[in-house]
C-alpha cells in the first residue's frame, strides 16, 4: 500500500522523500520515535530523533545510541519534506509526527488520548490529509470514566484496605500510567513503588513532571514501618513471591483491558480499574474528525471493525498492518 508522502512496509512506515522511518520495528537507518514504548521504541536503528521529553526514558530503555530530541511543534527540514513533532496525550513525552510536503499533510499519532490526564503533555488535534491512527480500543464498549471518578474509586479501595489493616498493591504499565496513577490520588499514605517503576518514575520527576514522593521496595525493606501504604507496581508482580513479601495485602490492576469482565476474570484479577493511556471510542472519533482528513489508516487495535464504522460515516478508511502492541497488556515494566 502506497501514498504519495508515506509508505508501509515490512520494516515500518516510510517517507520515501525523507529516507526515514515512524517508529519503525526492524533496524532502519534513521527512525522518528513518537514515544518510549518499547514497541514503538526499538533497539538497533542508526539514528533516532524524538520530543526532548521522550528521551531521556529512551536512553535509559535503549543504552547507548544516536539519538537527539526535538521540541514540540519545532518544524525541521528532512529531506524534501518539512516534519514537527506534536503532543499526543498518551504519556509524558509523547507525540504526534506530522509531515508535510507541497501542501499535503500526513501525520502519524502514535498512541494517543484526548483527555487531559494533569501530567503528560495535552493531546492536540492536527488538521491533515491523511491520518494515520491507532485504535486499540476501537469498539463502542470502551467508554473511559472521567479521571477523577477513577481516582475516587481507587481511593475508596485503597481507603477500605488501610482500615482491614492491609497494604494496596495496584498493577499499571511502568511509563505512563504507574506515574499518572501517583499524581492523580489523594494524599492517603506512603506510595512505594516496585524498582522497575520507580526508575522510570526517577528520570520523569528529574525532568519537572509533578509526580509526588516515592520510595523504592528494595533488599530487607520492611513494609511494617510504612502501614497502610499504596504500591505501584508492574503486573507481573500481582500474586509473586515479590508480593507476598509485603504481608497482607490488596491486588489490582489498573488498565483500560477491565473494561472486559471476560480478560479481567481469566487474569484473575479480583479488582480492576478501568483505565487507559489510549483514546477510548468517543475520543478516537473526536480526534480523527477534528483532524479534517480525507483517507484514514488505522493501526492496532480493533482495525477491522473500526475501519468499517469509518467507512459508513463517509471516511476513505483503510488497515495498516503494524507490528505495535498495547502497553495496557504487556508488562515491560518488569524488565
Amino acid at each position: 500500500m502506497t501514498a504519495a508522502l508515506l509508505t508501509f512496509t515490512e520494516k515500518g512506515i516510510f517517507c520515501p522523500a525523507g529516507g526515514f522511518y515512524i517508529d519503525p520495528w526492524r533496524p532502519v537507518e534513521r527512525a522518528l520515535i513518537t514515544h518510549g514504548h518499547s514497541d514503538h521504541a526499538r533497539w538497533g536503528h542508526q539514528s533516532y530523533l524524538c520530543t526532548h521529553a521522550a528521551l531521556p526514558v529512551i536512553r535509559h530503555r535503549l543504552g547507548a545510541i544516536t539519538a537527539h530530541g526535538i521540541a514540540y511543534g519545532e518544524r525541521r527540514q528532512i529531506g524534501d519534506v518539512t516534519v514537527s513533532f506534536h503532543p499526543a496525550g498518551h504519556v509524558p513525552g509523547s507525540a504526534q509526527i506530522r509531515v508535510e510536503h507541497r501542501g499535503e499533510v500526513w501525520v502519524v499519532s502514535g498512541d494517543y488520548k484526548v483527555e487531559d490526564d494533569g501530567l503528560s503533555e495535552p493531546f492536540e488535534p492536527l488538521r491533515c490529509t491523511a491520518f494515520i491512527s491507532e485504535c486499540t480500543f476501537g469498539l463502542p464498549i470502551f467508554q473511559w470514566e472521567s479521571q477523577q471518578k477513577v481516582a475516587a474509586d481507587i481511593a475508596r479501595w485503597w481507603a477500605e484496605n488501610q482500615a482491614a489493616g492491609q497494604t494496596s498493591i495496584l498493577a499499571a504499565y511502568g511509563l505512563g500510567k504507574a506515574q499518572r496513577l501517583m499524581a492523580m490520588l489523594p494524599d492517603l499514605g506512603p506510595i512505594l513503588t516496585h524498582g522497575a517503576v520507580e526508575d522510570t518514575t526517577r528520570i520523569l520527576r528529574d525532568q519537572g513532571y509533578a509526580i509526588p514522593p516515592t520510595t523504592r521496595i528494595g533488599a530487607g525493606f520492611d513494609i511494617a514501618a510504612h502501614p497502610g501504604a499504596m504500591v505501584i507496581a508492574p503486573p507481573s508482580a500481582l500474586g509473586s513471591a515479590w508480593a507476598r513479601k509485603l504481608g497482607p495485602h490488596q491486588e489490582a490492576f489498573a488498565s483500560g483491558w477491565m473494561a472486559l469482565r471476560g480478560i479481567r476474570r481469566r487474569r484473575g484479577y479480583g479488582t480492576g480499574f478501568v483505565i487507559s493511556d489510549h483514546a477510548d471510542w468517543p475520543g478516537l472519533n473526536r480526534a480523527i474528525r477534528e483532524t479534517g482528513a480525507e483517507k484514514v489508516f488505522v493501526t492496532h487495535g480493533y482495525t477491522a471493525p473500526f475501519q468499517r464504522w469509518l467507512t459508513e460515516q463517509g471516511y476513505d478508511a483503510g488497515i495498516v498492518q503494524t507490528e505495535f502492541g498495547s502497553d495496557d497488556t504487556t508488562d515491560e515494566a518488569a524488565e
